[in-house]
């Protein structure tokens, strides 16, 4: 491979396990957008669904694997439930105490934990989601429980390598599949669970090499704040995660910036746990 950024290597790999193609179609594909990985695969993808000639065939293949799943045939055909979604996961050889549990349930546009459709919402903003079939793990060539297995290894080393990709969509959507009906925010020790899921390994590990930012963020948390935990709280928590991670230091804050009362107290709090004063 030609020399390369840690970066750019990261994205070649990204896009070489989302799409199964050569390293060569990968670099080239980024390098006409701008090694971003979401807008070359999309595009990647748009240009092979224009030319397959075995679009038919896969569309066929994914429905009568959705359709063994499905617990309710005659009164919602288009619905996996809950029994339906743990036995695909089983399937998959996964544990739902695995991050990776989250991207693939995000890949699939899953409305809820426990539900998959046939077809995702067509108001998903996800970046990675498609039009198509939710078995489809959108924009990956896979329409096989086999296909799908050798792809999961793609996602699950993605997931702490992209902050800003898989894992960030990963993150929001999480929101929503951790939502009961009728909720708009979650009960404190829920949120908890998933922090603790997605923020340390296997999957991001939020931590730099002077500040336990995930130990630390836990225990204000159970300690200072007791409150639940709002969409906007849950969003600009993840967007502090990756500039925390980028800068340890802080010099990226500001007590002026439009960030949620939680997380200005939370910075005075791991300012005091460093014993020391402005961005230290």
């Amino acid at each position: 491979m030609p020399s390369y950024t840690p970066t750019q290597k990261s994205a070649i790999q990204q896009f070489t396990g989302f799409t199964h193609t050569k390293e060569s179609v990968a670099a080239k594909q980024l390098k006409n957008h701008n090694w971003n990985i979401e807008q070359a695969v999309d595009a990647y993808f748009q240009s092979n669904n224009n030319t397959s000639k075995d679009a038919s065939s896969g569309t066929q293949t994914l429905n009568k694997l959705f359709d063994t799943y499905r617990d309710n045939p005659k009164d919602e055909p288009d619905t996996i439930g809950v029994e339906g979604s743990m036995h695909y996961l089983q399937d998959l050889g996964l544990s739902l105490e695995e991050p990776v549990v989250l991207a693939i349930l995000t890949e699939l546009g899953a409305p809820t934990m426990g539900e998959l459709t046939r077809q995702g919402p067509s108001t998903s903003s996800l970046s990675y989601r498609s039009p198509a079939l939710d078995l489809t793990f959108p924009r990956i060539s896979a329409s096989t429980l086999t296909d799908q297995k050798s792809t999961i290894a793609s996602l699950r080393s993605s997931l702490p390598s992209s902050p800003q990709g898989l894992f960030r969509q990963t993150y929001k959507h999480t929101f929503r599949l951790a939502l009961s009906p009728g909720q708009r925010s979650l009960p404190l020790e829920t949120a908890l669970e998933y922090w603790r899921l997605l923020l340390s390994p296997p999957s991001l590990q939020w931590n730099t090499s002077t500040t336990p930012w995930l130990d630390y963020w836990l225990e204000y948390l159970t300690t200072k704040w007791k409150k639940g935990v709002s969409k906007d709280m849950w969003e600009q928590t993840g967007v502090f995660v990756a500039k925390s991670l980028e800068d340890e230091n802080m010099g990226w804050w500001s007590e002026e910036g439009a960030w949620p009362g939680c997380l200005d107290e939370f910075v005075g709090f791991v300012r005091e746990k460093r014993g020391g004063v402005g961005g230290k």
